[in-house]
Parts: structure tokens; C-alpha cells; sequence
């Protein structure tokens, strides 16, 4: 069981603009050209802010245009949050707020051998390598830059901190690359 960050990024380094539109990331190709297919395969519970959650409550129709389904996930969700959002029907979502520790133990055990999704945004994504407990990022880097916007991975990571474990080049537009995450003490 690995926890990863599986995200898509501009060449500049941001996940989305400033008012968290990703239609940069809609036009450079199909999610079922990518990776995604064999990533989600694998994934047994997912955890994303309450950004990431918005935007897909405030997108259905996009998403379900993308994924073929407003709520493409039928693993449990851990949205963190502190406010009161929206609940999605049919949909196991958890809403919480607070450490990533102590919901990570309980994600682990929702996703038995399966790997937990870090789905967004970059802020929680860096909270789960603050605590130790991001295994890998997998970052898709498209050919866009934004200027500005939400950035990848708001944390400072250096030296040997990152090792790259592959490169892979996904049609005309996109690259991917796999890290794996160096924690001191593992």
C-alpha cells in the first residue's frame, strides 16, 4: 500500500488558476489516454481539500462529461474541511478536519491492500508529506503554463528528498513523472 499524489500541473508549476478552473488541463486530452485508468484500478480510498471538492460539486456536468459520472469514485472519500459542505448522493464521502495522522490510519484500513489517492489539492498533498505519509508523487506536467494559480506543492523539498523513478510521455501534450518520496527514518 503506497499513498500517492496523482495530480496534473502546467509546465509553470500550478494545478489550476487562480479561480480554480481547470479548463487548461480539459483541452490538452482524454483522462483515458493517460494513466488514470491502471492509477484508479489500484486506489482503495482518496482524500482531497475542500477546494478540489467544490470545484467537482460546482463541475458536475464537466465531470461527468470527463469520467462518465458527476461522482466518478466508488472508493470512500475523506474531504477535509472546516466548513459544512454539500454532501454528493450515493456518494461515501467523510467529511473531517484536523491532523492527516490519525485519518490516514483509518483510510489505510478502508483500503486494505489498495493505495490511498492524495486527489488535492497541493497544500493537503504537502500536510501528508509533513506527517511522513506521502509514498509517491505522480505528477503530470501539461504544455500550458498559467502564470499564476494553485500551486503543485507548496512545500520546500530538496537534496534527495524526491527520487525519479520514471518518465513517460502521454500523446502530443503531457509527460509524466513518478517519484518517490524520501522520508528521513523510513
Amino acid at each position: 500500500m503506497k499513498t500517492q499524489y496523482y495530480t496534473a500541473t502546467s509546465l509553470d508549476g500550478f494545478l489550476a488558476t487562480e479561480d480554480d478552473s481547470l479548463d487548461w488541463l480539459f483541452a490538452l486530452g482524454s483522462v483515458n489516454e493517460s494513466s488514470y485508468p491502471a492509477f484508479i484500478a489500484n486506489v482503495g480510498a482518496l482524500a482531497m481539500g475542500s477546494s478540489t471538492y467544490e470545484w467537482m460539486v460546482r463541475n458536475a456536468e464537466k465531470v461527468a462529461a470527463e469520467m462518465g459520472s458527476p461522482w466518478p469514485y466508488a472508493q470512500p472519500a475523506w474531504v477535509f474541511t472546516s466548513r459544512t459542505l454539500p454532501a454528493i448522493d450515493g456518494a461515501d464521502i467523510r467529511f473531517v478536519n484536523g491532523d492527516v495522522r490519525a485519518v490516514h490510519q483509518e483510510m489505510q484500513a478502508a483500503a486494505g491492500d489498495l493505495n490511498i489517492w492524495i486527489v488535492g489539492g497541493g497544500d493537503l498533498a504537502g500536510q501528508f508529506h509533513d506527517a511522513g505519509l506521502l509514498d509517491e508523487l505522480i505528477v503530470q506536467i501539461g504544455s500550458a503554463t498559467l502564470g499564476k494559480g494553485k500551486p503543485l506543492f507548496p512545500r520546500r523539498v530538496v537534496g534527495s528528498g524526491l527520487r525519479l523513478l520514471s518518465v513517460d510521455r502521454m500523446g502530443p501534450g503531457m509527460a509524466e513523472l513518478r517519484y518517490e518520496v524520501q522520508q528521513a527514518g523510513r
